[in-house]
């Protein structure tokens, strides 16, 4: 079976790098407009040169999920650029170093918070609000295998990882009737640039890892990116408010 995305457009978040940048350069592969918004507007530029220079159709954000007027502006030029939003990847988000619940300061709780879920947040309202006019579109939201365990030291970045599966599934009940379908990834450790300055601060990370996923090796962006443009796609029709692991087993064992 093969996924299309012709006359179609995406929005991917947190895609100057990693999984993001997959993902985009997969839905543009398939045949989709594709907008990609990071804040890191030097390393949006290049990802979005190199995407036209493989001859896709793709716009560049420079946006602060953080910011509710920038979010907004993102989704209003996607649709004066494109005409409408048919898919959206919300992707951006940040992690913290570990430190135990007492220890967490005051100034990383509240980033992560308004990254990873007041981040989710704004953006599924402005996209909703599109998609809801169109009466159609497929929202999937990054969370992680740190939406469905507990892990030591992380209970900052969980939280909000668990609160990104819990607004999908909310909004996915609301829109279901509006012929918009809501559903979440939940990636284990992937082959990053952000996983691999955390290893590089924490070797022993690498270690714990491994004992949990069981496949052997850390998970690729493109493997990620697969199963967001499956649940953007007609071919998931039949899916929403699901938290999909995409963890090489780690949840399973």
């Amino acid at each position: 079976m093969q996924i299309t995305f012709e006359n179609k457009v995406a929005l991917v978040t947190g895609a100057a790098m990693g999984v993001g940048l997959a993902t985009a350069r997969m839905f543009a592969e398939a045949g989709a407009a594709v907008v990609l918004s990071d804040h890191n507007e030097e390393a949006l530029g290049e990802a979005v040169a190199g995407l036209e220079a493989a001859g896709h159709t793709v716009l560049g954000v420079r946006c602060d999920v953080c910011s509710k007027a920038e979010v907004e502006a993102m989704v209003r030029r996607t649709v004066d650029t494109f005409g409408r939003l048919d898919a959206a990847f919300n992707n951006a988000g940040i992690q913290i170093p570990p430190n135990d619940v007492v220890d967490v300061p005051d100034e990383d709780y509240e980033r992560v918070m308004s990254v990873n879920l007041r981040g989710v947040w704004n953006c599924m309202q402005a996209e909703l609000r599109q998609m809801q006019r169109q009466g159609s579109g497929a929202i999937v939201n990054c969370s992680s295998i740190g939406g469905l365990i507990g892990n030591p030291g992380l209970a900052a970045y969980h939280g909000t990882k668990y609160g990104v599966i819990g607004l999908t599934q909310s909004a996915a009940l609301e829109n279901a009737a509006r012929g918009i379908r809501l559903n979440a990834v939940c990636p284990a450790t992937i082959d990053t640039p952000m996983v691999a300055k955390m290893l590089a601060e924490q070797p022993e990370a690498m270690e714990v890892i491994m004992q949990k996923q069981v496949i052997g090796r850390l998970g690729r962006p493109e493997e990620v990116g697969a199963a967001v443009l499956w649940l953007c796609s007609d071919a998931a029709s039949f899916v929403l408010g699901v938290a999909l692991p995409v963890d090489g087993g780690y949840t399973a064992n």
